[in-house]
């Protein structure tokens, strides 16, 4: 049983680092994936099977290649897994921007879901959401009041939204806001879905401050729907593997970033 068990397990790590991989570079062949995790071509193909079954994958070019679907964004098991130790890193760089007593609004991205442990640090705090594993694991931090933004719930992404989101986002005013996006490109942040869209921007204009964070990888990535321009945020927090070249773009375009370190 402890085998099959192993067995298991190694396989769902290997899936998920094939979806992250696939998340971070876009698109990738068969044959380069089988190298990058060290496996057979036959295993990376039943995996993409697998994998595009449930959503978090698309094939194309005869099931040679893979790309990220819109599902996989939404998709929270796979989301909170990827490039955790940049999300930590802007997490703490995020914190400095937070003080006992202070409103805050946290959106349904796994990026800023790593700011929650370190809320316990900066209470007595309200805080608001409408991701519900950022509400569960605010629930039991001492010193938080807590504001759950419901409505109609999507298991996939763990999220509430909606009309009645909408309405009870439009309802409170903060004193800070707390965002990730699935792309940067051109000045401006991008989603690749229209409801995520919908309850952010009514959350960035709820609040007297706006931060986005985002790792390195959505750099110069592209998705469908425009969120916001870098602008329209009090801080961009990007981490430290961003190139040169990606900041120098973003002082050009008069963006207020800070680059959050890796080793803290």
């Amino acid at each position: 049983m402890d085998g099959i068990s192993g067995a298991s397990n190694k396989r769902t790590m290997r899936r998920r680092a094939l979806a992250e991989l696939v998340a971070e570079r876009g698109s990738l062949s068969a044959q380069e994936l089988a190298q990058e995790l060290g496996v057979s071509i036959m295993t990376i193909h039943r995996d993409l099977e697998d994998l595009e079954h449930q959503g978090v994958v698309r094939k194309f070019r005869g099931g040679v290649s893979a790309q990220p679907s819109v599902v996989f964004e939404s998709n929270v098991n796979f989301r909170q897994d990827a490039m955790e130790k940049e999300k930590i890193a802007l997490a703490k760089a995020a914190i400095q921007f937070i003080e006992p007593g202070m409103s805050i609004m946290l959106d349904n991205s796994t990026t800023v879901l790593q700011l929650v442990p370190l809320l316990a640090d900066v209470t007595p705090l309200h805080v608001a959401s409408n991701f519900l594993r950022a509400i569960s694991q605010l629930s039991v931090i001492p010193d938080i009041r807590l504001v759950t933004l419901g409505g109609d719930y999507d298991a996939t992404s763990d999220t509430f939204h909606g009309v009645l989101t909408q309405q009870a986002i439009e309802s409170i005013r903060v004193d800070a806001a707390f965002f990730s996006a699935s792309a940067i490109s051109g000045g401006a942040a991008y989603q690749r879905q229209s409801r995520i869209v919908s309850f952010k921007q009514s959350m960035m204009n709820a609040a007297s401050q706006r931060y986005l964070l985002v790792d390195h990888t959505k750099l110069n990535k592209v998705a469908f729907h425009k969120l916001a321009l870098l602008t329209d945020f009090d801080m961009v927090i990007i981490d430290d593997a961003a190139p040169e070249t990606a900041l120098d773009e973003l002082t050009r375009a008069g963006v207020k970033f800070i680059v959050a370190p890796s080793k803290s």
